[in-house]
């Protein structure tokens, strides 16, 4: 379905193609202050659908390289690992590629030609700071695993992110493990149960999608004013903070506290499911920057 928010290539003052290509393109970087300059993105359920083909709508994809075209760059910001996001891309057959990547909510990638190189003065850090309060928690760990084991029919393990992993049974398993989980926490106020759907790790809570998108924002050289962030679920919330990005865009499909969350900081909830929600809220952010930057 079209977006009601239609924002098409000569209303960004592009002609990507033809004699006028530089001239247009110059145009548009002198006005960038009127566009979005940094998109960050969830991927599952958000940007990519496994329910739809393509998985990521053609129009969406046409629409990030246009704003890529005028200097915007994009950052896909997701709860998975390197390899699987890589994979979950290849097999999506996107026919653009974003400028920075966040994997496990935390480890950034900057784009170099056609390869992804570590952001490794952050990526370092991260780790050290994560092995230093998981090397505190650990000890404790056993009794929390232990309350669950007990009671529910879940999977827990550690993997070379986070020493406490779960996958439970189902969102009501997991709703009981998560408040239990929040009062262990009560004693470790650097860690965080970061949470998408059944699925759920323990991290240290200065680093998120939240605290990554602002080290992508330091990178790019942009500010929050012209950020937009968008995400369907809990692991999504730090993202979706003023502080890190001004525009805030869900779905149709995000968990109801996302929702309210976004609603309640001025941002754009679509009526759409997934790709083309995230289109939806994309137009709307530029056509409020647009709006705003008439009445200048």
């Amino acid at each position: 379905m079209a977006s009601s928010y239609a924002f098409c290539e000569s209303q960004l003052g592009i002609c990507l193609t033809g004699d006028c290509a530089l001239d247009s393109l110059g145009r548009a970087r002198s006005e960038m202050t009127a566009f979005l300059q940094l998109l960050s993105t969830d991927f599952d359920g958000t940007l990519h659908s496994d329910y739809e083909w393509p998985a990521v709508p053609e129009v969406l994809q046409g629409r990030l390289k246009e704003l890529q075209a005028i200097g915007a760059k994009w950052c896909i910001n997701t709860g998975r690992d390197y390899i699987s996001l890589m994979e979950g891309m290849a097999r999506a057959e996107l026919k653009v590629q974003p400028d920075f990547l966040v994997t496990v909510e935390r480890e950034i990638y900057l784009r170099e030609g056609n390869e992804f190189v570590p952001h490794s003065d952050w990526n370092n850090l991260c780790e050290s700071e994560q092995e230093q309060v998981f090397g505190r928690v650990r000890p404790a760990l056993p009794e929390l695993i232990e309350w669950i084991r007990d009671r529910f029919d879940a999977e827990v393990y550690e993997d070379a992110f986070s020493p406490f992993c779960l996958i439970a049974k189902d969102n009501e398993d997991c709703d009981a493990i998560h408040a239990q989980a929040d009062a262990f926490l009560s004693d470790w106020p650097d860690l965080d149960f970061v949470r998408n759907d059944i699925y759920a790790r323990l991290s240290h809570t200065a680093f998120n999608k939240g605290s990554a998108l602002g080290e992508v924002a330091r990178l790019s050289g942009v500010n929050s004013s012209v950020t937009l962030a968008a995400g369907d679920h809990l692991n999504d919330l730090p993202m979706l903070d003023p502080r890190y990005a001004k525009w805030t865009v869900t779905q149709h499909n995000a968990v109801e506290k996302v929702k309210a969350h976004v609603k309640s900081h001025g941002g754009f909830v679509s009526q759409q499911p997934c790709g083309a929600g995230l289109l939806e809220g994309i137009d709307w952010a530029m056509n409020e920057l647009k709006s705003a930057r008439s009445l200048d």
